[in-house]
């Protein structure tokens, strides 16, 4: 008498030998799966129902397929058989493409002082221009020292100055305020004006002596931070 065994009956090749972590993306796959029981979806999307992980890893395997743990807080777990590494790679473009729409912007300090001459405040708007075609917005720091305290106006008309300089490619985003003993002062780059400004003069490499300045600057800024 010829007896028909199901596919479930075959031997559960490895066992549960695998060591029990998820992976890097978080998710248990096949033998790392350590609930008694899973509910089960196949690739198109049909519930197949309860079963044991060795049951639904022996489908996966039939199928040329992974067995994949996407609801590990259900009850029973959920578990959809897939291609793992297929499974990967889109999500791989998928975090790559978010990351494309993404806007990252960096906030610029630079110091100044009340009486910053010209040829200091001509250098110090010529790295806030480059910061502010680079997407980034700028924030001055005009701190009073001693005496200083009593011509505030003073400070006050640099900054118009500094605007002046700046008002062909940015927005004030945050007029100057006194905090302190300092003015601050934040702007950000205009989308509209910087496109037109880039369209007349396109931006050219940064050149070694453009990045030892600005290393100087940002040098200079966190020393003033530390006093």
């Amino acid at each position: 008498m010829e007896v028909n065994i199901s596919q479930f009956d075959r031997p559960f090749r490895g066992g549960f030998q695998d060591k029990d972590k998820k992976r890097g993306d978080g998710l248990r796959v096949n033998r790392q799966i350590r609930a008694q029981q899973i509910r089960v979806i196949d690739e198109e999307g049909t519930m197949l129902g309860v079963m044991t992980v060795p049951e639904g890893v022996r489908l996966a395997e039939d199928r040329g397929l992974d067995l994949i743990e996407i609801a590990p807080t259900a009850s029973p777990p959920t578990c959809k058989i897939m291609d793992y590494g297929k499974y990967k790679y889109e999500n791989k473009k998928k975090a790559a493409a978010a990351r494309k729409k993404q806007v990252i912007v960096t906030v610029k300090e630079i110091q100044m002082r009340p009486r910053t001459d010209q040829h200091d405040l001509d250098t110090k708007l010529k790295h806030a221009r480059s910061f502010l075609l680079e997407g980034d917005k700028v924030k001055v720091n005009l701190r009073f020292m001693g005496r200083e305290m009593a011509h505030q106006e003073l400070g006050m008309q640099l900054l118009k100055r500094f605007l002046e300089g700046l008002k062909d490619i940015s927005v004030v985003e945050a007029a100057p305020k006194m905090e302190g003993k300092a003015l601050f002062l934040l702007v950000a780059p205009d989308p509209v004006k910087v496109k037109d400004y880039l369209k007349l003069h396109p931006l050219k490499p940064k050149s070694a002596k453009d990045i030892e300045e600005q290393e100087k600057l940002a040098s200079e800024s966190a020393d003033d931070d530390a006093e």
